[in-house]
């Protein structure tokens, strides 16, 4: 077996209404970089979905309408075309290059599942043009092999944003049961041998049946779970950040929404307390004004008595001038006037009258006075009205225009947190789920591998195998001036890099993910110059993370020139070699790049807005 690989030339997303969105690929050195949410990731994702993943795709908004891609792929001096449904399912091959235009009539049908049985599928395809057709893997330890799928291959040279920073080897995907598998594609690709000499133990005891069924099971949850997890956005570090910053976003905005509520209560006592006054006023106002009405008419009362009275004692000062033969009092004569019924004294009338005309001035000073009194309250009732009423309106428009729409958006942002958390929440417990699933279904390999069923394998990989790899990843790491990369070897037992004494594993996510790329480039090279098999190319998501996002002090590397010299390395490779690299942060400005770069810039007007034309 010889290297044969393969390169992409374009990814094309067409739709019969739409400009197509074409990305095209240079050999050796591609980088992509730019804006978030510009379709970055969705290009490594989409190229996985054209080789052979299930998908679905992520659910990209700009990407609604586009029906088909076209992945247009050179292999030497053959070109193809590999043509899929956004959907998914089965692959159409085309002879030629096509991007800007849709091949015309039927292409080559390819299943989308691989089959050593019926080689029409993608990956028998594939296989055969990379030169490992027929090729059987190891799957488990008791010597049982499966037939080598593109998709074994496809995860060392297509890693994404969230498996290059995980904390495990390269060669596991999080299935432990699947590592068997992985490290048999490793060992393949390093020494060009399959495992197809090794003979199964196929006698099967009950135990064994039972253990069996179990851990098909655990796969099913397993890949159910897989996929629930393929569709959360982010890592299970970017979830548990993503939660502390929740938790302090909704610390923060339940601080702001307990202010906002007592703020909200006071102005509504306030205002209760104003409505309240408003109201005493008006009934007060109204009490008064009966009263004075009543007092009016007493008034008048005490006006018509004082006119009698005073008529009266007018009246009994003249008639005691007169002397006459007829009793003022009674009017009876002298002869028929009865002193027993009337005395006829008519000073004493008039002095009775007298007095109660005193009474009554008495009683009148004592109601204008009241009276008095009664408009003074009614002019200040009427006078303190409209400031009641005024401030009264100010709080009702403060509580209606201010603070209520600032508490009513206040607790849905406090909602909409709660719900993000309680999203994150979820998440978070799949990932829990994931590694109790795993943790069963490794016990049960164990016990498995404990009772006996284990053999001597000639598919182990051995010191002798992996040393002049090692060897090239510590020329690499060298070459980029990685801190601390003296020594590297490859340890047998956990399947992974260690650097200067230190397991990959240890390093914070930055360091990981430029380790991880290392690993890949150059698995890639010791094939490509030892003439080994291999897909032929390397696709790599965010792999210089810890220029942004340093997870520590000593995955800080933004003082040293290691970004500049893993773009000069990459520059440098043979045009058999293809690397794409997604990024968000600029490229350095120190390296020429040329046609090798695409900035998709997020903006309209400025240069590309994204993978997807601006509608």
């Amino acid at each position: 077996m010889t290297y044969r690989g393969i390169q992409i030339e374009s990814l094309a997303f067409h739709d019969p209404d739409k400009v197509p969105a074409i990305v095209t690929f240079n050999a050796g050195l591609n980088v992509i970089y730019g804006a978030s949410d510009t379709g970055k990731s969705f290009i490594v994702e989409a190229i996985d979905f054209m080789l052979g993943a299930k998908g679905p795709l992520t659910d990209f908004k700009e990407s609604n309408g586009y029906e088909r891609i076209l992945l247009a792929v050179s292999s030497g001096d053959v070109n193809f075309t590999i043509s899929r449904s956004m959907s998914g399912g089965a692959f159409e091959v085309f002879d030629g290059l096509f991007s800007d235009i849709l091949p015309d009539g039927p292409g080559r049908a390819l299943g989308d599942v691989h089959s050593a049985k019926d080689t029409e599928n993608l990956s028998a395809f594939l296989l055969d043009k990379i030169g490992l057709s027929d090729k059987k893997i190891k799957k488990n330890q008791k010597d049982e092999t499966q037939n080598l799928s593109f998709r074994n291959l496809a995860r060392l040279c297509i890693v994404n944003e969230e498996e290059i920073i995980q904390k495990r080897s390269p060669l596991s995907d999080g299935n432990y049961t699947a590592d068997t598998a992985n490290t048999s594609v490793f060992r393949l690709l390093l020494t060009g041998l399959d495992d197809s000499a090794l003979t199964a133990i196929s006698q099967k005891s009950p135990e064994e049946q039972k253990r069996e069924a179990q851990l098909e099971l655990l796969d099913q949850l397993i890949g159910g779970t897989e996929r629930r997890i393929k569709d959360l956005s982010g890592s299970k570090d970017d979830l548990e950040a993503q939660e502390d910053r929740l938790a302090a976003a909704m610390e923060e905005r339940s601080n702001q929404l307990s202010v906002t509520e007592e703020y909200y209560k006071r102005i509504s006592t306030d205002r209760r307390g104003l409505m309240k006054r408003r109201e005493d006023n008006r009934n007060r106002h109204a009490e008064v004004a009966t009263l004075l009405v009543r007092f009016q008419l007493l008034r008048e009362h005490y006006r018509s008595d004082m006119e009698r009275l005073l008529s009266i004692q007018e009246a009994g000062s003249i008639i005691a001038t007169i002397d006459a033969n007829v009793c003022p009092v009674c009017g009876s004569s002298a002869e028929y006037h009865k002193t027993d019924v009337c005395a006829g004294d008519v000073s004493r009338v008039t002095s009775a009258a007298t007095s109660e005309i005193k009474k009554i001035d008495r009683r009148a000073g004592e109601l204008e006075e009241t009276i008095s009194s009664l408009e003074k309250e009614q002019r200040r009732l009427e006078g303190a009205l409209p400031g009641i009423e005024a401030r009264l309106r100010e709080r009702e428009t403060e509580l209606q225009q201010v603070v209520a729409p600032d508490l009513r958006k206040q607790r849905a942002s406090y909602k909409e947190l709660a719900d993000k958390g309680a999203n994150v929440r979820e998440a978070l417990g799949l990932f829990e789920t994931m590694q109790d699933l795993l943790a069963r279904k490794s016990k049960l390999e164990q016990a498995g591998s404990s009772s006996g069923e284990t053999t001597t394998s000639v598919s182990r990989l051995t010191d002798t195998m992996v040393a002049p790899f090692s060897e090239l990843v510590e020329k690499t790491l060298k070459s980029w001036a990685f801190p601390g990369s003296d020594r590297v070897h490859f340890d047998l037992q956990v399947k992974d890099l260690v650097i200067s004494g230190k397991a990959r594993t240890s390093y914070g996510k930055g360091l990981r993910a430029i380790t991880q790329a290392a690993f890949s480039i150059s698995l890639l090279e010791f094939c490509a110059s030892k003439d080994k098999p291999h897909p032929g190319f390397v696709i790599l998501d965010s792999p210089l993370l810890s220029y942004k996002e340093p997870e520590s002090a000593d995955d800080d590397l933004s003082a040293t020139n290691l970004n500049g010299n893993f773009y000069r390395y990459l520059l440098q490779l043979k045009s058999d070699r293809q690397v794409i690299v997604v990024e968000n942060t600029d490229p350095p400005s120190d390296v020429e790049l040329g046609d090798r770069v695409e900035h998709f810039s997020g903006m309209e007007g400025e240069g590309r807005f994204g993978l997807f034309p601006v509608s």
